[in-house]
């Protein structure tokens, strides 16, 4: 809380000079954001296999008419989520297919790839789209 004097030395500086009060709206606000996306309630989950974040670039590759062979349309998306079962992840275009090889890099600069089923997808409210799908099986990385 400002004292009046304090109040009064600062009216004229800029915003920023309130670094106390600055602060605590800052923390308030990421508080509200977290509060947001971890409820006190552990939700609902139908899921058999556990989630983990993965905040990773992958590559998508389409597949032909037969849903296995590699297309030739590569594009890059953010990953969102990882479990044994399948991948979430961001784009920010429409897909064609509903096969997909996804190829994730490792921490050895290698790719692994899978077949995904993508069973789902949504537009966002910031123009983007968020998809899902399970893994189908592991297969050859695409050339690129």
């Amino acid at each position: 809380m400002l004292t009046t004097a304090l109040r009064g030395r600062l009216a004229g500086a800029p915003a920023l000079a309130v670094r106390g009060t600055s602060a605590e709206a800052i923390r308030r606000q990421v508080f509200s954001l977290l509060a947001g996306m971890y409820p006190h309630q552990p939700p609902i989950d139908r899921r058999s296999s556990l989630r983990f974040a993965y905040p990773q670039l992958l590559q998508l590759t389409g597949t032909l008419s037969d849903g296995r062979t590699p297309g030739d349309q590569t594009i890059v998306v953010v990953g969102k989520t990882l479990s044994e079962g399948g991948l979430g992840f961001f784009h920010q275009q429409p897909l064609v297919e509903r096969r997909v090889i996804v190829s994730i890099p490792t921490f050895e600069h290698k790719l692994l790839s899978f077949l995904l089923d993508i069973t789902w997808c949504r537009f966002t409210t910031m123009g983007w789209y968020e998809s899902g799908g399970r893994f189908l099986e592991a297969v050859e990385t695409p050339p690129r």
